[in-house]
């Protein structure tokens, strides 16, 4: 058997560090593991899911990689034995000055994935970190702690982005938000498609004819393998990679890590809720594994995983980080649009759950001494009227289906004297730039929200000449703005105006299109509604 003496192990603790292994301590000292892999050899390069880093803290922030030699096998071509992974932490980028390390395991239970939360670190300043192992070197990925708590700070600057399908487009809108000088990313959810290969015909997309331009490995995916190499898929990709490498990421699960529209324990299809329950924990499990995410979400055996959390930047903004899948109701109509009627004010429908709403509205409080709040979730709260065979329809899957727990947020917003706070999210695959009132959208501007559209899922979309486009327009005067183009939301953040700016690319069909702007909207500070920049 191979051996590691103390001061190793310690190492691999990260004592003195801020890493952390998910033994407890006591256990991990008594031995070390007894299949340990002590000195791995690779013949090719273990690092072909990249870097990340994310969830950053004024003193720290987690450190992410996979060991995947060959990515699309079973366990990623690894040895199913756990082994220690190298890591340094440095104030430079030639790596002069490595100010941390130490060794952290990699354990086949999690797919061989490593999440190092390092602490004790400078606030406000960036990092650059990479891992080592058996002679290979990863790329190296540049981070950051936020700012420390209570100081002043002028300017914040993020992206919004999600909805990646991988048979639709080519990811450049990920290339280009790597090359945006920013704070952080927001990915919003759909980081993958459980879809099965869609194969290699032609089929109609938005009304035109489309032949995929990559493949999904495998048919639609449900066992914890299945998830696991989906998400090395996507991962492979060098944009997504990039981006990831380039700035901390804050991220949320919407439906599609899953499966398409579930809510809670019910998905779509009608399977017994026990039965979905274990598909559910196998995705969460191969989410956890491939994001760099703290252990406090680490699933629980039951399938859980604990998602809304909070994040601030100094005394400039707040930001509330919200789960809208795992505690909501099921979706009205079978999940299909339609006019709700007196079911879609039903009060005891909910889209946050009671625990995740009271922790909400606990933290929306005017005295907290932010200039700006957002609110950064998954789907839409703009209650967007449709028209559909002449009737006017909404979405069952948006706020819009859960109007009585839309009226309660908008409502406390308002009765709290919030002016301040500002809605992210996506989901729609189309840009929207909306004002937020209560129902109908015919009162007082509580809020406003900038939806993202997709990194890749539609293609290359319909601009803004199709029918659905001319009928959401005429329908809804508190929405500004929209289009049917792919791309991502960047966000500006000054003490006295928030800039929202529909970042697009003509096609994602072509890879290294360039990116410019759809139109960009200003919010300023105390007087909540959309300007035009």
């Amino acid at each position: 058997m191979n051996t590691i003496d103390r001061r190793r192990l310690l190492g691999m603790l990260g004592l003195g560090a801020g890493a952390a292994l998910f033994a407890p301590l006591h256990a991990a000292l008594a031995q070390v593991p007894r299949n340990l892999l002590a000195n791995p050899t690779f013949e090719r390069d273990p690092f072909q899911l990249g870097v990340a880093s994310g969830e950053p803290a004024p003193d720290g922030f987690v450190l992410w990689t996979r060991l995947a030699p060959h990515p699309l096998e079973q366990g990623g071509g690894m040895v199913m034995q756990p082994m220690a992974v190298r890591w340094e932490l440095a104030e430079d980028e030639s790596f002069a000055r490595v100010i941390r390390g130490g060794d952290v395991l990699a354990r086949p239970e999690l797919a061989h994935s490593v999440h190092v939360e390092v602490e004790g670190l400078a606030p406000g300043r960036p990092y650059w970190y990479r891992f080592q192992i058996g002679g290979a070197v990863s790329q190296v990925g540049r981070t950051a702690t936020l700012p420390a708590a209570g100081a002043r700070v002028d300017r914040v600057r993020f992206a919004v982005a999600g909805c990646q399908h991988y048979e639709e487009g080519y990811f450049t809108a990920w290339r280009r938000i790597a090359e945006e000088p920013i704070d952080f990313v927001f990915h919003y959810g759909d980081y993958i498609y459980e879809y099965g290969d869609g194969g290699a015909g032609e089929r109609m997309l938005n009304g035109r004819p489309f032949t995929n331009l990559r493949r999904h490995a495998g048919g639609e995916i449900y066992s914890l393998d299945d998830y696991r190499r989906r998400h090395a898929q996507y991962r492979s990709d060098a944009d997504l990679q990039a981006a990831h490498a380039a700035a901390p990421w804050f991220v949320s699960f919407d439906d599609h890590e899953i499966d398409n529209n579930w809510a809670a324990a019910i998905d779509q299809d009608g399977t017994p809720p026990e039965l979905f329950l274990l598909r559910r924990a196998a995705g969460l499990q191969a989410y956890y594994e491939h994001m760099p995410l703290r252990r406090s979400s680490l699933p629980t055996p039951q399938g859980h995983m604990q998602m809304f959390r909070r994040a601030a930047w100094g005394d400039l903004l707040q930001a509330h980080f919200l789960d809208t899948r795992q505690y909501r109701s099921d979706q009205l109509n079978n999940g299909r649009d339609g006019d709700f009627g007196e079911a879609g004010l039903d009060p005891a429908r909910t889209m946050l759950g009671a625990r995740q709403e009271a922790w909400l509205h606990d933290g929306l409080r005017p005295d907290d001494g932010r200039r700006w709040h957002v609110l950064a979730h998954q789907v839409g709260m703009a209650n967007l009227a449709m028209r559909r065979d002449g009737e006017i329809i909404y979405s069952s899957d948006q706020w819009s289906g859960y109007m009585s727990a839309r009226r309660r947020l908008l409502g406390h917003i308002e009765e709290a004297g919030m002016t301040n706070v500002v809605t992210v999210c996506g989901d729609a695959h189309r840009h929207f730039a909306s004002d937020l009132m209560q129902d109908e959208g015919d009162g007082k501007v509580i809020s406003s929200e900038f939806l993202a559209t997709s990194v890749s899922s539609g293609s290359d979309g319909t601009g803004e000449s199709d029918e659905f486009h001319h009928n959401t327009r005429a329908l809804n005067p508190h929405l500004k703005a929209m289009t049917d183009k792919r791309g991502y939301v960047l966000c500006d953040v000054g003490r006295d105006h928030w800039r929202g700016d529909l970042k697009v690319l003509d096609r994602v069909t072509v890879p290294g299109e360039p990116v410019r702007t759809h139109a960009g909207f200003v919010v300023e500070h105390g007087r909540p509604g959309l300007q035009s920049a």
